[in-house]
């Protein structure tokens, strides 16, 4: 769900920007985890997202990769922007890297230009280019960006994959079953009418709704559209409605967690890996969890600021699996505790990714068998009568 914050800004004074996150709580530690202060935060409107989508159209990732390129060709990062600038043929994007480009002429830093577009980049990316300037190294923190989005994507497009063919199986089975109660049923209802025989219950319900259809058929579809569009309009928040349903059922929820765990652990490991100190980054990566593990997150990081281990902490709060409470104790004594949290999430979505495959196995028989129920039972109901009177002048 996407938010529009209003915040104070050092220099530029109040900035309006818009945040995505689950709720309005994520929305303003997003902003204050970039250093500003927050004034308001409200749900931007269907509308509004949908006149201005620049921001999800600005192609991130292949900009990253143009600009490690160059960077290892040996370009400095102001003629990379430059070269950058000048191929650039969109006039959105075109603004963007001439924006950064001339803030890095003004003698500010890459990070510092990146902060005055939030919109485009996200604190992550933000972080990972500031702690680069410690280091040094630019291109070798941006590849890690790219293949810590890379791993994220892989895990996306399974799941994606995985609900593509139940999908089409309930628009398929959904058409037949509008058509069978939209067509086929109100013309039998004007059949049996003028019979004026007695039909079973379950038929004369069926019948009743095909009379409807006939006398408002135009109102009927008018609400089923409108029902529609209102549920297109508002399909965010019923997105996270949904989501904390499936949350709250024992065996998804489980795997839910499983699936926030894999990206927390990822996403922290790269920020270590950077050079980024683990409570800013445990700050950082808050954003991206729901309420309820973000609260766990808090609690922890409350913790490890007492003096607790990494995975006592996460231990005491639930936000560790058995196989993950070890590798976090070896990290720690081994030092090692970016690679081993990148291993966790690594093993988390092999194991993901199995349960995946495993439960549209099983989904997918038993949709079928759901669907072929619902129609099957229609067209029984709507047969019965007929069965009946060829038993009579049997």
């Amino acid at each position: 769900m996407q938010f529009e914050v209003r915040a104070l800004k050092a220099n530029q004074g109040v900035v309006s920007l818009a945040i995505d996150a689950l709720d309005e709580t994520a929305a303003t530690e997003q902003v204050r985890a970039q250093g500003l202060a927050v004034l308001s935060a409200r749900p931007r409107r269907a509308m509004t997202r949908l006149a201005s989508p620049f921001a999800a159209r600005f192609p991130l990732l292949l900009y990253t990769q143009e600009l490690v390129a160059l960077l290892g060709a040996g370009l400095s990062l102001p003629e990379t922007l430059d070269t950058m600038v000048e191929k650039e043929s969109r006039p959105e994007a075109r603004k963007v890297l001439t924006a950064l480009r001339d803030r890095l002429f003004e003698g500010r830093s890459f990070s510092q230009a990146l902060e005055a577009h939030p919109q485009i980049f996200p604190p992550l990316y933000v972080a990972t280019v500031r702690a680069s300037e410690r280091s040094g190294d630019l291109p070798e923190a941006l590849r890690r960006y790219i293949g810590y989005h890379e791993k994220l994507d892989i895990v996306r497009k399974k799941i994606v994959s995985a609900s593509i063919y139940p999908a089409v199986l309930l628009a398929v089975g959904g058409l037949v079953t509008l058509f069978l109660l939209g067509y086929v049923v109100p013309r039998f209802s004007g059949i049996y009418a003028e019979t004026g025989r007695e039909l079973p219950f379950m038929s004369r319900l069926l019948l009743q709704w095909g009379e409807l259809i006939n006398a408002h058929g135009a109102a009927v579809i008018s609400t089923l559209v409108a029902a529609v569009a209102l549920g297109i309009v508002f399909l965010g928040a019923l997105r996270g409605a949904a989501a904390r349903v499936l949350t709250r059922v024992p065996a998804i929820g489980a795997r839910v967690l499983v699936y926030h765990l894999a990206r927390f652990y990822r996403t922290v490991g790269m920020l270590l890996r950077g050079g980024t100190p683990i409570v800013p980054a445990l700050t950082m990566v808050a954003g991206l969890l729901p309420p309820d593990v973000r609260n766990r997150l808090a609690r922890a990081t409350q913790r490890i600021r007492e003096g607790a281990s990494i995975s006592v902490a996460m231990a005491e709060v639930g936000l560790t699996t058995p196989v993950a409470a070890r590798m976090l104790r070896v990290g720690e004594k081994s030092g090692e505790m970016p690679e081993m949290m990148e291993r966790i999430a690594v093993f988390h979505d092999e194991e993901l990714a199995r349960w995946v495959d495993w439960f549209t196995k099983l989904f997918e028989p038993l949709l079928m068998a759901v669907i072929g129920v619902v129609i099957g039972t229609i067209v029984v109901l709507m047969y019965l009568p007929i069965f009946e009177l060829a038993g009579s002048l049997q």
